[in-house]
C-alpha cells in the first residue's frame, strides 16, 4: 500500500462501532436471538415484523450488558435515559424508524487507553455507549441480469450497542489499535463475541483531515463496508491519501458515506451525502418507559465486571515477574490468562523464587510452542486438550531432571495432541532423562571410540569438538541424557585420553 506522504494536515478519525450482545433474546420481543444458522426468516414474530398494533418489551438483560460495557469504558451512568424513533426509509427496515437512544443514552464522557508502537500511550475518549435494535440482512440476487433483493427479518430487532468515539484518533494505526483493544475489553466482559467477520462487530469510521494548528473539525467523510481490522486500517489510509490530494488541489471535501472496495489494491467511493441528527426527525419513542438507573443497581453491575485487560496485565508484569510482551500476549484473551494462571497456582507452595521461575517457563511455553500448536489446528486455547496442571507438570519434571528441555518438546506435542498427562507420555514413550554417572560414561565411551578424529582435534585445540561429540551422545540416547553431566563426563575423559 501506498505510504502516506508527509503532509501538513492532520488526520482526525472518529469510530463508531456496533456490537451485537449475547442475549438469548432480541430487543423488544421474545424472539431467539441466535439467528446466524438459522433458515430466513425463522425466528420472527408479530414485534420484529412490524405488524400493525404491537407492542415493545425491553430486554433487560441487554440493559444490563450496556451498563457494564460503559463501567468497563470508565463511562458516566445517567440516573435517567429514554428510547427514541430515529427515522429512515431503508428497505431493511419495515417499521420506518429504529428503536434507538439520542439525548439521553445509557452512559456517556467514557475513555479507552490505546498504545501504537513506538509511542506513548493515549487515552482516547468515548463520546456514549447506547442501546438500539439491529435491522434485517438485504441478500442481493442476480438472475440472468435481472436483479433484485431478499430480505431476512431474523436479525431484526437483535440488541446492538453502539459506542461512539470522540475525534481523538490522528492514525490509522491508532484506529487499529483502538478497535482491538475495544475488542478485547467486550470478549473479557462476555457482553459479545465482537467477530467482525461473522457481523457482530462493526465499525464504521468517521475522518476528516485539517491544517495542523487548526482547532475546527474539516468535513467529515463516514467510511462504511470494512469487515476486518485490516480493512478499516487500508480504507482510512486510502482516505487520507485521497483526501490530502483533493485538498492540496484546492478542492473542498464534500459530507458524504463513502463505501470501501477491497479489490484492485482497495478504495472508497462515494455511496451518498451524509445525514445529520435532524434529517433522522428522533423523538421519543412512545411505547416504552423512561428508564431509571439507581446507583444500587449500577453498583450491582460493576461487581459483575472481571478484572480487565489492562489491570490484569499489569499484575502480570507486577506479581510473576513477566515482561510486557509476555504479559500482554497472555492477556490477549480472558481463557488464555486464566489458563495461565491455573498453571502456575501449584507453584505457589514452593515459594516465591521458584514461583517466579515456573511462571517464567509457563509463559515462554504457552508464547511459544503452545501458540504455534494452537494456530496450526485453528484452535483457542479453551477447546484444547492440555490442562493447566499438565503444563505445570511437565515443567516441574523438567525442573527435577525427569526430563529435558528438548524431550519435552515431544511431550508436549503429544499432550497436546492426545490429552495424556506428562508422566504417562514419558513412561509410554520410555522418554525418562538419563542422568546416571556409569550409564553416561559407558554412552561416552562408545561415542569416543566412534569418533577418534573428533577426539584429535580436541586434542588439536578444536572446542568445536566437544560440541560435536555432545551432540553424537544425544543422538544416541535419543535426546535423554542429561546435558551437564554428559558434558562433564565427556570433557573428563577427553582430557584423561590426552
Amino acid at each position: 500500500m501506498t505510504t502516506i506522504p508527509a503532509t501538513r494536515y492532520e488526520t482526525v478519525i472518529g469510530l463508531e462501532v456496533h456490537v451485537q450482545l449475547l442475549t438469548e433474546r432480541k430487543m423488544f420481543c421474545g424472539c431467539s436471538a441466535a439467528y446466524s444458522d438459522a433458515p430466513p426468516n425463522t425466528h420472527v414474530c408479530p414485534i420484529c415484523m412490524a405488524l400493525p398494533g404491537v407492542l415493545p418489551v425491553i430486554n433487560r438483560k441487554a440493559i444490563e450488558y450496556t451498563v457494564m460495557t460503559a463501567l468497563a469504558l470508565h463511562c458516566e451512568i445517567p440516573a435517567f435515559s429514554k428510547f427514541d424513533r430515529k427515522n429512515y426509509p431503508y428497505p431493511d427496515l419495515l417499521k420506518g424508524y429504529q428503536i434507538s437512544q439520542f439525548d439521553l443514552p445509557l452512559s456517556q464522557n467514557g475513555w479507552i487507553e490505546i498504545q501504537v508502537e513506538g509511542a506513548e500511550p493515549r487515552r482516547i475518549g468515548v463520546t456514549r455507549c447506547h442501546l438500539e435494535e439491529d435491522t434485517a440482512r438485504l441478500t442481493h440476487k442476480n438472475d440472468g441480469g435481472e436483479t433484485y433483493s431478499l430480505i431476512d427479518m431474523n436479525r431484526s430487532g437483535v440488541p446492538l450497542m453502539e459506542i461512539v468515539g470522540d475525534p481523538d484518533l490522528r492514525s490509522p494505526e491508532e484506529a487499529r489499535a483502538y478497535l482491538v483493544k475495544l475488542q478485547r475489553i467486550l470478549r473479557y466482559i462476555g457482553v459479545s463475541k465482537a467477530n467482525m467477520e461473522e457481523g457482530n462487530f462493526r465499525c464504521d469510521a468517521n475522518i476528516s483531515l485539517r491544517s495542523f494548528g487548526e482547532t475546527e473539525l474539516g468535513s467529515k467523510v463516514e467510511v462504511k463496508n470494512m469487515n476486518s481490522f485490516r480493512a478499516v486500517y487500508n480504507a482510512l489510509h486510502s482516505e487520507v491519501i485521497r483526501q490530502t490530494a483533493e485538498l492540496d488541489a484546492g478542492h473542498r471535501i464534500p459530507q458524504e458515506t463513502r463505501g470501501w472496495i477491497e479489490a484492485d489494491g482497495g478504495s472508497t467511493v462515494s455511496q451518498r451525502s451524509k445525514e445529520e441528527a435532524h434529517d433522522y426527525r428522533y423523538f421519543p419513542e412512545p411505547d416504552l418507559p423512561p428508564i431509571t438507573l439507581d446507583a444500587a443497581y449500577v453498583d450491582a453491575v460493576r461487581a459483575k465486571l472481571p478484572e480487565l485487560p489492562d489491570a490484569k496485565m499489569a499484575r502480570f508484569e507486577r506479581d510473576y515477574g513477566l515482561a510486557a510482551y509476555e504479559a500482554n500476549l497472555l492477556t490477549e484473551t480472558r481463557a488464555k490468562a486464566d489458563f495461565f494462571e491455573q498453571a502456575v497456582a501449584p507453584a505457589k507452595q514452593k515459594g516465591e523464587d521458584a514461583r517466579s521461575r515456573y511462571a517464567h517457563q509457563i509463559a515462554n511455553w504457552m508464547v511459544g510452542d503452545f501458540v504455534r500448536l494452537l494456530n496450526a489446528s485453528s484452535l483457542d486455547i479453551a477447546d484444547s486438550k492440555v490442562n493447566p496442571v499438565d503444563l505445570y507438570g511437565m515443567i516441574d519434571l523438567i525442573e527435577q531432571g525427569t526430563i529435558s528441555g528438548k524431550i519435552a518438546k515431544t511431550v508436549f506435542e503429544e499432550m497436546f495432541a492426545t490429552g495424556k498427562p506428562p508422566a504417562a507420555i514419558i513412561s509410554d514413550l520410555g522418554l525418562e532423562q538419563i542422568s546416571g554417572s556409569d550409564e553416561i560414561s559407558g554412552i561416552v565411551d562408545g561415542v569416543l571410540d566412534a569418533n577418534p578424529k573428533a577426539v584429535e582435534d580436541f586434542h588439536a585445540g578444536k572446542q568445536e569438538a566437544v560440541k560435536f561429540l555432545v551432540g553424537q551422545a544425544m543422538r544416541v540416547t535419543r535426546g535423554r541424557a542429561n546435558p551437564e553431566t554428559l558434558t562433564g563426563i565427556l570433557i573428563a575423559k577427553l582430557e584423561a585420553k590426552g
